[in-house]
């Protein structure tokens, strides 16, 4: 079965040889990529900064790479096993080959991380580079991988004899565990690694699909320091990312966001705004910047520790088909066809199998880590509610002195009106109008005054009132509620009081009559007559 162990909010990374999250931060641990298993072979990057990898990688392995090919970091499609890379590769050749080589909708993500371009970017850096001669042997180095991991758990010749049984059980007990080295024959032996197939330590969860384009520019450095250290020195940072990238004037060096990380790294989002000479501003796009930056590793490093290099894209509807029609390696064709049952979301996540405890710890860490930062923005967001609670609680206080005082205001301008009124009609007779408006007014003073009208009603009202509240006040009985529970406790202490006055009575009474009887008998001894 998959088991959904959370949602990644990060974008798919590339793989790398140091232990980081499984699921898109960056890099990922021997044991699997973000959304890929390594090869079988040993464990290569996907970023290999600058170096070309000599061994297997299949950090993202989407497509059908099969276990004999040769793919490094993002490796999407159906390379044969004589190609070298694929066309969407994080450190790979792009040579043209693959299914989405050459002009595709898949650009060649790190393509100076190792392996060939063509392309110049706005920074003026490009040119191709040789392909790694040892790549072609790494197809043969897969499959004997295999062999001897399947003899190694299934027929082992050393000894000859039973015992070479027992040492078949111990490399079985070690394959499954994912951890160890089995030896086949007594010139040979192999590492098991979690990624291998008996490997039983293996989960699918679902990672967020990244939403971002390669024309947004966001690439992502992985910055190895604490979130508040880079936060306080994010002015230096840039300043130091515009010299390396030439302090150009035509080009900036923006800051999309911060993120905290665990393992105490900091991601450092950023894009390169170009503004030319003529025509309007773009930004420079995610690949070209990474390829970039990963030339310039070796300052990045030293001066703003930077670890990894990772830019934030998306996919083509292609190539997430390709994946998710493809079991990843080392998970079960069932196990994988289950996960895209049970995904929850199909539109915005994507299975990621998980292979070994590493694996699962680094994405736990991870998805404690969100989950800080969710309570954070939940407590922030219930900060600003009682804010602007308190501020509605003030503008309703305002709001209803506002309409006293505009009610004030109201018959004070009336009252000087009248005034107004009666200075300006003084001298002249009074008109028709005027007798008509006395005439009503006086027949609506007569009606208020009428005892069976509104003033007698009124002071039946009145009278009323005056009576409930004599009555109110003098009233002795008065209601109590009790809690049901709470009858129930005075009830059993009353009882225990009872219980407690009975025992007493009877003490009292045995002592009485221990009294009567010494009297009795004082009365009846000698020395009483004496």
């Amino acid at each position: 079965m998959a088991f959904s162990l959370g949602v990644g909010t990060t974008p798919f990374g590339a793989t790398g040889t140091t232990s980081t999250p499984s699921f898109g931060f960056g890099t990922s641990t021997p044991s699997t990529g973000g959304f890929g298993t390594q090869a079988k072979t040993t464990a290569a990057t996907g970023f290999s900064f600058g170096a070309p990898a000599a061994t297997t990688a299949s950090g993202f392995s989407f497509g059908g790479a099969p276990a004999s090919s040769a793919s490094t970091g993002f490796s999407f499609g159906g390379a044969p096993a004589s190609t070298a890379t694929t066309g969407f590769s994080f450190g790979g050749a792009n040579t043209g080959t693959s299914a989405f080589a050459g002009g595709s909708a898949f650009p060649s993500f790190g393509t100076g991380l190792g392996g060939t371009s063509t392309s110049t970017s706005a920074f003026g850096f490009g040119g191709a580079q040789q392909t790694n001669p040892l790549q072609a042997q790494q197809p043969q180095q897969a499959t004997s991988n295999l062999e001897n991991i399947a003899s190694a758990v299934t027929l082992p010749q050393i000894y000859g004899d039973e015992r070479d049984a027992i040492i078949a059980k111990w490399n079985q007990l070690q394959a499954a565990w994912g951890t160890g080295k089995g030896i086949y024959n007594p010139r040979g032996s192999v590492e098991f690694t979690p990624d291998n197939p008996y490997c039983r330590f293996k989960a699918v969860g679902y990672n967020r699909l990244p939403k971002t384009k390669n024309e947004d520019g966001l690439v992502s450095l992985f910055i190895k320091k604490p979130e508040a250290e880079v936060r306080a020195n994010q002015q230096q940072i840039v300043d130091t990312l515009f010299v390396i990238f030439g302090s150009k004037p035509q080009l900036s060096v923006c800051v999309e966001g911060i993120k905290k990380l665990p393992d105490n790294l900091t991601e450092f989002v950023i894009y390169i705004l170009e503004r030319p000479a003529s025509g309007p501003a773009r930004r420079i796009p995610s690949n070209e910047t990474t390829n970039f930056l990963n030339g310039q590793l070796i300052q990045l490093k030293s001066k703003l520790v930077v670890e990894n290099i990772v830019p934030k894209m998306g996919f083509t509807e292609q190539a997430l088909k390709e994946y998710l029609d493809t079991p990843q390696e080392g998970i079960h064709p069932f196990l994988w066809e289950q996960a895209k049952l049970d995904n929850p979301d199909a539109d915005s996540l994507v299975p990621v199998p998980m292979i070994g405890f590493k694996a699962l710890h680094q994405r736990l860490k991870h998805q404690e880590q969100q989950t800080q930062a969710h309570q954070q923005r939940l407590d922030l967001i219930a900060e600003d509610l009682e804010s602007l609670q308190q501020k509605q609680v003030n503008m309703l206080a305002k709001l209803e002195e506002y309409k006293r005082k505009h009610i004030q205001l109201s018959h004070r301008l009336l009252q000087v009106v009248v005034k107004q009124e009666i200075s300006r009609k003084m001298g002249y007779s009074i008109q028709a109008e005027e007798e008509q408006l006395r005439v009503q007014l006086e027949k609506i003073q007569l009606e208020l005054n009428h005892p069976t009208q509104f003033k007698g009603r009124l002071n039946e009202l009145m009278s009323q009132i005056r009576m409930q509240n004599h009555l109110a006040g003098t009233r002795a009985d008065v209601s109590y509620q009790m809690d049901p529970s709470l009858q129930q406790e005075i009830k059993h202490l009353l009882k225990q009081q009872q219980e407690g006055l009975k025992h007493l009575v009877n003490i009292i009474k045995e002592d009485a009559q221990d009294i009567q009887l010494m009297e009795q008998n004082l009365e009846a001894s000698p020395f009483s007559q004496r």
